[in-house]
């Protein structure tokens, strides 16, 4: 007996997912990330956080595209219950932030233009993972670009719009400022900063809410309030936010009352609480420039969800 789906003449596989310049942007990915990860095992090589970082990166970035082809390709992505389309753009942005990052941090500190110890081999290993990498970051940016929103069309995938590749943005930088706060910040000093980094986690709790709601296809309303309106209040809040927090961070941190407009020269490389401050402050007002921009954008976007769409074609 045929099943409704050979009677239907649908096959089970996704032929998109090959021949379509979103599927030869997948293939590059999983292409790069291969070779990325066999060359750093193979010779290259890394050490230290920032190898670990590096690799890290890599490898997760890798499973990630391993696991969206594959389920594009075989369908199976209709049994989840996500929105695809919000879950796969918001996996490539991600993935490309982490490619742009291991792109600069990876040369930084491991390529150098005289030959190392291991011999030059060593070191042109190093650099074809350097252009891979980089070639990577394009791949990852091509599928952005392709899935993004159109201005004009009708908004069913959030994430797909600029407000929502700027949440992906806005989640990046919080991690990056947690990170440099957990690298001896010492914000626990005075009650002015503590506040700063409550200010950081709560606008990132709401940044990743907003993406888990659209992702998990929970945009019906929050208490009868539209989800479009939801997330403009949420943005306008989390801007009001980040500016006392990028004003109130340097005061404590780099005021000769409470710091040093300076760095120490005793302050070691690599760890000293001065630069993990100055990490803090300037991304501090990065988030804060990409939160406004958000809260322009969000005036022109007009969200539907996916079953209001269904009902308006009808």
């Amino acid at each position: 007996l045929k099943t409704d789906m050979d009677s239907q003449g649908v096959s089970y596989l996704n032929k998109a997912a090959l021949c379509s310049r979103l599927g030869a942007a997948r293939i590059c990915q999983l292409a790069m990330g291969c070779a990325v990860i066999a060359m750093v095992t193979h010779s290259a090589g890394y050490s230290g956080s920032h190898g670990v970082f590096c690799m890290a990166a890599w490898c997760f970035c890798f499973a990630m595209s391993v696991v969206v082809f594959f389920l594009d390709a075989t369908r199976l992505h209709s049994c989840l219950p996500v929105s695809w389309d919000n879950l796969t753009v918001t996996c490539a942005a991600c993935a490309t932030l982490m490619y742009v990052t291991t792109s600069v941090v990876y040369p930084l500190f491991f390529v150098r233009s005289e030959c190392p110890y291991a011999g030059c081999h060593v070191r042109d290993f190093r650099i074809a993972v350097t252009v891979c990498s980089i070639l990577g970051t394009l791949a990852y940016g091509v599928e952005v670009v392709l899935c993004r929103a159109r201005p004009g069309q009708i908004v069913v995938g959030y994430m797909a719009t600029v407000p929502g590749l700027l949440k992906v943005v806005q989640s990046f930088v919080a991690c990056v400022i947690f990170g440099a706060l957990a690298n001896g910040s010492q914000y626990s000093l005075y009650a002015a900063t503590i506040f700063c980094v409550v200010v950081y986690a709560l606008c990132f709790a709401l940044t990743a809410l907003v993406v888990f709601m659209t992702v998990c296809k929970r945009t019906q309303g929050v208490r009868g309030m539209p989800f479009d309106r939801f997330v403009v209040v949420c943005t306008l809040l989390e801007v009001l936010l980040y500016l006392s927090a990028s004003v109130v961070w340097p005061v404590f941190c780099f005021d000769t009352k409470y710091g040093s407009p300076w760095r120490p020269s005793s302050c070691p490389q690599g760890k000293c609480p001065w630069d993990s401050k100055v990490v803090v402050a300037v991304f501090s007002w990065v988030n804060f420039c990409l939160y406004a921009a958000d809260l322009m954008y969000s005036q022109g976007v007009r969200f539907v969800s996916s079953h209001a769409a269904a009902r308006s074609r009808v």
